[in-house]
């Protein structure tokens, strides 16, 4: 698990430079984790991938990178040898996006909210890592897009996706194969991890806070939960992801509040007990601070 988090980390930070990239994606495998019968979580790198496979086809949640795509899709025909028929991306991020050119090329219907839509299809600037990022070519766009929710009756199964705005992105969507009791979150749930929120999208660790605790409401102890990035979880699990959230905005609201700049901040070492179960993934303590800490001290003025 810490080889793909690093490698993600790697891949994400060194995007621009295509031959460390090539490099780096060489090297990965796609790990196939079953979550249900006709369920399953692939593991590569990039964002979890969700899957679910019957009669009806492969319905799919994330692609990862472009170039991931051919050992994706050998890790699903090893599942089933049925078509992809949609993809849904949980977010806009490329890390969960970056598949989607190949497969539109190969007819697969992609799904995702508006703004997602709206974000890909458009230059997108990422501020925390410096980056510009280009509109993604017409094979790569959703072809259908929702405002609020939308279901899909496939493989004996209603999966639904509905939209929370404004946690990590303004185009998070979490599915919920509901004959299943497994959902999907994106970005949203970071199992063991301390979370990327990206504030340029519209993401905030408030509206973060307020997502988990709706999700939490509308599952029990038996669900399974295909995070983000991190190790299939359970309800436990998500519960003590909302204590850290809760416990990084209760640990630096009061430094907003003095008025500390950023570095003095980090100085004060803030999180330190909560580094050691939260700190060993693709954000380090200090780099996450500086992320969120501007929320924090928007929010705390008004």
């Amino acid at each position: 698990m810490k080889y793909i988090i690093t490698l993600t980390a790697a891949l994400f930070i060194g995007l621009t430079n295509s031959l460390f990239a090539q490099n780096q994606y060489d090297s990965v495998e796609i790990k196939t984790i079953k979550v249900d019968d006709g369920l399953y979580m692939l593991q590569g790198a990039g964002g979890n991938i969700g899957i679910s496979s019957g009669v009806d086809g492969i319905f799919m949640i994330d692609d990862q990178f472009s170039p991931l795509t051919p050992k994706i899709l050998a890790a699903i025909r090893e599942i089933s040898p049925e078509p992809v028929k949609f993809v849904i991306n949980t977010h806009w991020h490329f890390d969960h996006t970056g598949g989607n050119e190949n497969l539109g090329n190969m007819g697969v219907i992609i799904v995702a909210h508006d703004n997602v839509y709206k974000r890909l299809n458009s230059d997108q600037f990422m501020k925390d890592f410096n980056m510009n990022i280009p509109a993604a070519p017409k094979a790569a766009l959703p072809v259908v897009t929702f405002n609020d929710r939308v279901s899909f009756h496939m493989n004996g199964l209603e999966i639904q996706a509905r939209h929370f705005a404004n946690a990590h992105t303004d185009g998070d969507s979490v599915i919920f194969f509901k004959n299943k009791n497994t959902i999907h979150t994106g970005d949203i749930f970071f199992n063991g991890l301390y979370p990327y929120i990206d504030s340029g999208a519209g993401g905030s660790i408030y509206g973060m806070i307020k997502t988990v605790k709706h999700i939490l409401g509308q599952i029990d102890d038996q669900t399974k939960i295909i995070p983000g990035h991190g190790p299939l979880a359970n309800k436990q699990d998500l519960q003590n992801y909302l204590q850290m959230l809760a416990q990084v905005v209760k640990s630096l609201e009061p430094l907003a509040q003095e008025g500390l700049p950023l570095e003095e901040a980090i100085k004060r070492d803030p999180l330190k007990n909560l580094n050691e179960t939260w700190g060993g993934g693709f954000l380090k303590p200090e780099k996450f601070i500086e992320i969120i800490y501007a929320t924090i001290q928007k929010h705390v003025k008004n």
